[in-house]
């Protein structure tokens, strides 16, 4: 998955203004202790840490 498509998704299920503050506030233990932000200059693919945000926020199934 592309980054672009990755923030398309996040402001598709959060909002444009919320998604970047998720990303940047919301520590998530499945990705380490660490925010989306972080996961994802750490080295995650965007994919992987999308699968997380879908399992911690209960993103429905037809947006994943």
């Amino acid at each position: 998955m592309r980054l672009t498509v990755f923030w398309e998704r996040m402001a598709e299920h959060f909002g444009a203004g919320h998604a970047e503050n998720f990303a940047r506030d919301h520590v998530m233990s499945e990705l380490g202790g660490r925010t989306v932000h972080e996961a994802l200059a750490a080295g995650w693919d965007a994919k992987s840490v999308w699968q997380v945000v879908c399992a911690v926020m209960d993103v429905p199934a037809e947006r994943r």
